[in-house]
């Protein structure tokens, strides 16, 4: 910082060798690379992209989707729209392939193709109201809606759907990207090394706190969206200073290994939270991939009615202990694992222990009101 921070108008080394390092860990389509400050600025410039380059306006998102907190992503994420003002007359729901809970579960012999023909009935749909659509808006992995994990192949499938019907698809590796996953780089890559968004936006870890974000597309996206001569500027997105720390943040999950960390601790961690569901009933689903891991609390696990009260509990009592989690999905049920990518075997072993205790606590406090009746 002491050295130099200017604006993208004045050139620096910095911006082509990040964009050149980060062009290394995906498919070589996506080779058009711009800089800008939070996930909800990259997920805005990639709805004007979509709309640029494809001359359409409708966008199809899955339920319980979050986007970001500007107004344009608001718009398009269920999760805040269905509080405030409603859906968009340009805006479409699929259903999220939850395979715990959702529609088709994991006794269905292809979730992936029931979920995918969803997606496939509403562009049919959209396009019998006379609308076309601009692109379809997918985290990688959903979050907010409560760590889900999509059924193998389920990304190509609609990546498809939508590219036949004069879209793109935009995969949203905001809360997912940089290794998270741990086998992969981006968690688009768990759908196979071949498969290849359109756009792919970044943000969060991105800069392990420093406000930075990008989003990466072709050069045929980028093409149509200079065509009409309106440049892309942004004051401080790409500086020379932000570029430095995107870089170390880089070397660091290089040099530590973080991804082989996320493999070990969270493959170590999921085992640990399986054991727990063994012992404890009102666990009932444990899934995820690397530190990316879900616990969902239900009341009964035939009804799946889900354990809200119990879910924030807990919550309240590990932070009494002074570890910090919190809570996803529709009905706030699932406690969310996303910790710190230096996160250690011993740390999730401690995590594990002090859970057990409370649900432990749970379950003799509700025996004891089972005699009072």
């Amino acid at each position: 910082m002491d050295l130099l921070n200017t604006n993208t108008r004045f050139l620096h080394d910095n911006i082509v060798q990040y964009a050149d390092r980060l062009s290394a860990t995906l498919p070589k389509k996506l080779c058009v690379f711009y800089f800008l400050n939070s996930g909800s600025e990259a997920n805005d410039l990639a709805l004007r992209l979509a709309r640029q380059y494809t001359e359409n306006q409708d966008i199809i998102v899955l339920d319980h989707a979050y986007h970001g907190h500007l107004t344009s992503l608001i718009d398009i994420s269920p999760y805040k729209f269905r509080k405030l003002e409603g859906q968009k007359e340009w805006v479409h729901v699929a259903p999220l392939p939850d395979t715990y809970r959702g529609l088709y579960r994991q006794d269905h012999p292809d979730p992936a193709q029931a979920y995918a023909d969803t997606v496939k009935d509403l562009i049919d749909e959209v396009h019998q109201k006379g609308r076309k659509i601009a692109a379809l808006f997918v985290e990688s992995l959903p979050s907010v809606a409560g760590q889900i994990i999509f059924p193998n192949g389920y990304l190509p499938k609609i990546a498809k759907y939508v590219r036949d019907a004069g879209g793109v698809f935009v995969a949203d590796e905001i809360q997912t990207g940089f290794g998270r996953v741990g086998s992969h780089f981006w968690a688009f890559q768990l759908h196979g090394e071949d498969f290849c968004p359109d756009i792919v936006t970044m943000g969060k870890p991105i800069g392990n706190g420093h406000p930075l974000s990008c989003v990466v597309t072709t050069e045929e996206i980028a093409g149509a969206f200079t065509a009409n001569r309106v440049e892309y500027f942004n004051t401080f997105g790409g500086n020379p200073v932000s570029c430095a720390i995107g870089l170390a943040v880089l070397d660091v999950i290089e040099k530590e290994d973080l991804r082989g960390n996320a493999v070990r601790v969270g493959s170590h961690l999921k085992k640990l939270l399986k054991q727990l569901q063994c012992k404890h009933p009102i666990i009932g689903d444990v899934r995820g991939v690397g530190f990316f891991l879900g616990l969902e609390l239900v009341k009964d696990r035939v009804t799946l009615t889900p354990a809200t009260e119990e879910a924030a509990l807990l919550i309240k009592r590990m932070k009494e202990k002074h570890i910090l989690l919190s809570t996803d999905g529709p009905w706030e049920s699932v406690v969310k694992f996303k910790p710190p990518m230096c996160f250690s075997i011993e740390d999730a072993e401690r995590l594990v222990e002090q859970i057990d205790l409370i649900l432990t606590e749970f379950e003799e406090a509700a025996q004891q009101e089972e005699k009072k009746k």
